[in-house]
Formats: C-alpha cells, structure tokens, sequence
C-alpha cells in the first residue's frame, strides 16, 4: 500500500448549484483530489477533448456526470465518451437523482463504470462522495499517463 495516497484529477459535470457546493465542500474537507466543474454537457465534451476554453485542462482520472443536463444530456457525454479512442478508458461514474431502472440500465449499457444515485441529506451525499473517491483512489488501479 502507498504511503501517500495518489492524488487524481476529478471532472465533476453538474449543472445543480448546490450539488457543486456540497461536492467542492467535500473535496476540500475530507479529499485531496484536483476537482474542476463544468455545468453542461457540451462543455463536458470539450473540456475532455482539451478544447477551447479548456486548452490547458488536465486529463481527468475520473469524470462524476450526472444525467440531467443542459445542451447536451448525460446520456450523450457517456455515450461520445465511451466511443472515443482517446477517452473511453477514463471511468465515467453516474452521479443522479434519477433512480428510474431505465437510467441505470441505459447508462450500464453506455458503458458507465458505476451508477450512484444522489443521496437527498447533506451528511449522505458527502458520504456517498467520500465512497467514491476512496474506491477509485485507494482501491481501484487507474490508467496513469493518458
């Protein structure tokens, strides 16, 4: 086991306010992992693909996108996520409100390493966060270098 946990870069795609505050709030309380935001799917898109305006954007180590967004849905991010090349070995963990079946099914289908549904309490939703980014940086092995 490392002494120093890895420090991972994280791409939060989330256009709900308060969803980005309670994630930015426990990235910096309890995390020590890189977290950026972007609020839309199109944006989501070119960030991944280091477009403008996001030319000096880090590679992400791991990408938490939720379902419901403006300009282009969660659906469709994973789906161009997971056809191309040079994204598709970058997790994409769905982070919703949705609990319909069809959601998580169409996501597994889309390829989405995991499907977590947004607990509604605060101390749930840190902790829920908190799960997440232990398992992928304690527990999981991640691509290096991409």
């Amino acid at each position: 086991m490392d002494p120093q946990p890895r420090i991972i870069n994280v791409l939060l795609v989330e256009d709900d306010p308060g969803d980005v505050l309670m994630t930015r709030e426990a990235f910096e309380e309890y995390l020590h992992n890189r977290l950026d935001v972007v609020t839309d799917g199109a944006a989501a898109l070119a960030y991944l693909r280091r477009e403008e305006p996001y030319t000096d954007a880090p590679r992400p180590d791991l990408v938490l996108l939720d379902l419901n967004l403006p300009r282009r849905d969660g659906r469709e991010v994973l789906q161009e996520v997971k056809a191309d090349e040079d994204l598709r070995h970058i997790p994409v963990i769905v982070l919703t409100t949705s609990q319909a079946e069809e959601d998580v099914l169409r996501s597994y289908q889309l390829h989405a390493n995991a499907y977590v549904t947004k607990p509604v309490d605060f101390e749930g939703f840190i902790e829920a966060i908190k799960q997440i980014d232990h398992f992928f940086v304690s527990v999981v092995k991640l691509p290096t270098g991409s």
